[in-house]
C-alpha cells in the first residue's frame, strides 16, 4: 500500500510539469482500485411458446465481459453516427440501413454463439458485420466504396461478409431460406454448429420465411430464427402491418421466446439457451428480439413523420442498452464512470482513423468490375453492358 501511494505521490507531483500526465494519473488511480470481479443481475423474464422453462431470469458479469461489451456496443455506435455524418456529407451514397439503438441485439447474439456457428442477416448489418469480426476501417471503407472496404468496395452496406457471415442481403426476406441452408449444412457435415438467422418486423409476413420454418422443423434443422422487432417496418407501426405481432409465436409448431432486445444480457442468455436447445438435435427455435432503431428505416427516411421525436426520446433516456449496461457496471463496481470515458475516446479515435482511411482509399479501377465472381477458379471473361464489353474475372 505504501508503495502504491509513493507511485501515485510521484504522479501528481509530476503532473503540473508534464503534459497528458493527468490520464496517467487517471490510469495509476484506477490500477489502485479494487473492482469486483463480477456481478449478478436479475434480467426480465421471456415470455415463451411451446417450452415448459425459458431462459433464466438472472444473469452472471464479469467485469472483463462487461467491458469488452461496452466497447463493442459503443464502437457500433460511434461507427454509425460516423455513418451518418459521411452520409450526409455525400461521400457515401446509395442505400444506408444503421443500426444504432439495437447494439445490445449484435453484441448479446454474438456473446451467446461460438465464432465457429453462422450468422446470416438483411440489409441492417453493420452491427453484425463488427462483431463477426471485422475491423471498423473495412466496413467504413466498404461504405464509401473503396478498396480496402471488406467486400472490395463493391458490396456497400448491404452486402458485407466476414468469416461465417453471410451478408446483408437486400431482398427484404430472402435471407431466411438461405439461413435454413446453413444450417441444413451444418446438420449434413455432422458439425456441432448452429446458424442464426435474422430478419425484422417487417420481412416477418414474407411467404417465403413460412416456408424456411417449415422445412426447419421437418429436418430438425439447428437454426434459430430471429425477429429484430424495432417496432416499425419502414415507416409502418407493426399494429398496422401484422394481424398478431406475436412474432415469436409465428412459427406455429416451433418453440419460441420473446426477449428484451435492448438489454444484452437478456439477449445473450436467450441465445445461450436457444443454441443448446438446437445442439441437442430438438430442431428449430424462434427468438423475437423486442428493441428500437433511433434513425429512420434507411438515410432516406428522417423517421419523425409516423413516430414522434418525444417518443425516440423517451427510448434514449429509459432503456438505451449502452446506458443500461452502463449503469449495472458503475452501480456494481464493475467499472468506473473515468474508466468508461476513457474507452469512449479510444473508441472515437479508431472511428476517427477508420473515417480518414475510408476517404483517403482509392475507389477500385474499372477493369477489376469482374473480379471475385468465383473462388479458387481460374481467370475467365465477362460480358459487359454489351457483348463487345469483356472484363477479365480474377478470383
Amino acid at each position: 500500500m505504501r508503495k502504491m501511494l509513493a507511485v501515485v505521490s510521484r504522479v501528481l507531483t509530476g503532473a503540473s510539469q508534464k503534459p497528458g500526465a493527468a490520464s496517467e494519473v487517471g490510469r495509476v488511480l484506477l490500477a489502485s482500485r479494487n473492482f469486483a470481479n463480477d456481478a449478478t443481475f436479475d434480467i426480465k423474464k421471456c415470455d415463451i411458446h411451446r417450452l415448459e422453462e425459458g431462459p433464466p431470469t438472472t444473469a452472471v458479469l464479469t467485469r472483463e465481459e462487461g467491458l469488452k461489451y461496452y466497447k463493442i456496443m459503443q464502437t457500433v455506435r460511434r461507427m454509425e453516427l460516423k455513418a451518418d455524418q459521411l452520409y450526409k456529407q455525400k461521400i457515401i451514397r446509395g442505400f444506408c440501413h444503421l443500426y444504432d439503438g439495437q447494439e445490445a441485439c449484435c453484441m448479446g447474439l454474438e456473446a451467446g454463439i461460438n465464432p465457429t456457428d453462422h450468422v446470416i442477416t438483411a440489409y441492417r448489418a453493420h452491427g453484425f458485420t463488427y462483431t463477426r469480426g471485422l475491423p471498423v476501417r473495412e466496413i467504413l471503407a466498404e461504405l464509401t466504396g473503396r478498396r480496402g472496404g471488406c467486400a472490395k468496395g463493391k458490396g456497400g452496406s448491404m452486402h458485407m461478409y466476414a468469416k461465417n457471415f453471410y451478408g446483408g442481403n437486400g431482398i427484404v426476406g430472402a435471407q431466411v431460406p438461405l439461413g435454413a441452408g446453413i444450417a441444413l449444412a451444418c446438420k449434413y457435415n455432422e458439425k456441432d454448429e448452429i446458424c442464426l438467422t435474422l430478419y425484422g418486423d417487417g420481412a416477418a409476413n414474407q411467404g417465403q420465411i413460412f416456408e424456411a420454418y417449415n422445412m426447419a422443423a421437418l429436418w430438425k434443422l439447428p437454426c434459430i430464427f430471429i425477429c429484430e422487432n424495432n417496432r416499425y417496418g419502414m415507416g409502418t407501426s407493426v399494429e398496422r402491418a401484422a394481424a398478431s405481432t406475436d412474432y415469436y409465436k409465428r412459427g406455429d409448431f416451433i418453440p419460441g421466446i420473446r426477449v428484451d432486445g435492448m438489454d444484452v444480457l437478456c439477449v445473450r442468455e436467450a441465445t445461450k439457451f436457444a443454441a443448446a436447445y438446437c445442439r441437442s438435435g430438438k430442431g428449430p427455435m424462434l427468438m423475437e428480439l423486442q428493441t428500437y432503431r433511433y434513425h429512420g428505416h434507411s438515410m432516406s427516411d428522417p423517421g419523425v413523420s409516423y413516430r414522434t421525436r418525444e417518443e425516440i426520446q423517451e427510448v434514449r433516456s429509459k432503456s438505451d442498452p449502452i446506458m443500461l449496461l452502463k449503469d449495472r457496471m458503475v452501480n456494481n463496481n464493475l467499472a468506473s464512470i473515468e474508466e468508461l470515458k476513457e474507452i469512449d475516446v479510444e473508441v472515437r479515435k479508431e472511428i476517427e482513423d477508420a473515417a480518414q482511411f475510408a476517404t483517403a482509399d482509392p475507389e477500385p479501377p474499372l477493369e477489376e468490375l469482374g473480379y471475385h465472381i468465383y473462388s479458387r477458379d481460374p481467370p475467365f471473361e465477362v460480358r459487359g453492358a454489351n457483348q463487345w464489353i469483356k472484363y477479365k474475372s480474377v478470383s
